[in-house]
Formats: structure tokens, sequence, C-alpha cells
């Protein structure tokens, strides 16, 4: 039986890699979805060739991915990001699907994601996890986390799926306002997942 798979989102700030911390901790392997697209950006052959077909030579330099480059290129308009959007998320598609093979073995694993809804990885897991947390507490924790201003990260936000239409959208929400509990929160999550093994098992 292949494991089941936790698709864990949320926006900025939300903290949803600490809920994705707590499940790991529970032993369910999380795909951070962050961490492996810069490392495929760098290291897969595709990527690299069809970056370098759009951006010139110099989206690379020294070897290394050149943010600012590219950042300046995505966000100067919706069709950009839609171009570097399709020439990536394809290739992370493969990759977790690749890993997920890995952790065969296991009961579940999980994938964050801030864009987990808005990339069409919806069909990649089984459940969708949304952390929410009010606005002003995202933005200061971001804004402590990135050293940034709040300008920046309030057009971080706007760029991102509203927070009421991914909760919508999503089979569970945790809330993370610093003040709600998060432990049982994920402990409710896992033991009703535990209760839907049979109806998930048939979604495979």
């Amino acid at each position: 039986m292949a494991a089941i798979r936790i698709g864990i989102t949320g926006g900025i700030g939300s903290g949803k890699s600490v809920v994705s911390r707590l499940l790991e901790l529970m032993g369910v392997p999380v795909y951070i979805s962050d961490i492996e697209t810069r490392w495929l950006m760098v290291e897969d052959v595709q990527i690299r060739r069809e970056l370098v077909s759009l951006l010139g030579e110099d989206v690379y330099q020294g070897g290394r991915l050149n943010k600012p480059l590219l950042a300046s290129y995505i966000f100067g308009s919706a069709v950009h990001a839609a171009r570097v959007n399709g020439i990536v998320h394809p290739r992370v598609k493969d990759d977790f699907r690749r890993w997920c093979r890995l952790h065969a073995s296991d009961r579940w694993v999980g994938m964050e994601s801030a864009i987990l809804l808005e990339a069409g990885f919806r069909r990649e897991v089984d459940v969708v996890v949304m952390v929410s947390a009010p606005l002003e507490v995202r933005i200061r924790r971001a804004m402590e986390r990135d050293a940034s201003s709040r300008e920046s990260i309030e057009q971080r936000i706007r760029s991102q799926m509203d927070d009421g239409e991914k909760c919508r959208l999503s089979d569970f929400v945790i809330v993370n306002d610093g003040e709600k509990p998060l432990i049982p929160q994920v402990l409710s999550l896992i033991s009703s997942l535990y209760k839907n093994i049979d109806y998930l098992c048939r979604r495979e």
C-alpha cells in the first residue's frame, strides 16, 4: 500500500514549517518543496537548460542561480511567473513522486508547499492541510524571520492565493495564531487520518 500523502500549505508567515516539523517528530517524513526546488533549479539539467533559454546565460553565475535576476523577471508580470513555473513545477512534481517511491514503506508522508494549491500540486496529495494565522501575525513573523520590510512582505502576500480561499479548498485547517496550541491540533489531524485511512487508500 502506498503512503498516504499529506499536503501542508499556508501563506508566508503562517508557520507551516512548524507544523511540518511536528509531523516529522511524529514519524511523518515531509518533502519541503522550497528546499528541493532551490536544489533542482541548480542541479536539474533540464531546468537549467530551459531557464538559460528563457533568460540567458546570466541566470547562472559561477554555477549558482542568479536570484535577483530571476526574481526581477518573475515579479515583472504574471506571464513571466507562469513561464518560470511551467519550467520548474513539472520537475518538482516528478521529484516528489520519486521521493514518495523511496518512502513507500511509510504509512504517511507530507509535502510542504506555500503554493501547493496554486501550483497544481493538489492532485499529488490525498489531503490538504492549511496552516492559518491572522494577517498581522504573519507579517510580523515574516519581517522578523527574513529581516524584510513590511512593504516587501505585503507584496509577497498579495502574490499568493487569499487565505480564505485556501481554507475553503483544504480538508483540514490548523490555526497557528500563537495562542491556540498546535500539538493538540496536529494530533487531532493524525487521529482523523487514522479514522479515514480506508477511504484515503481507496483514493489512491
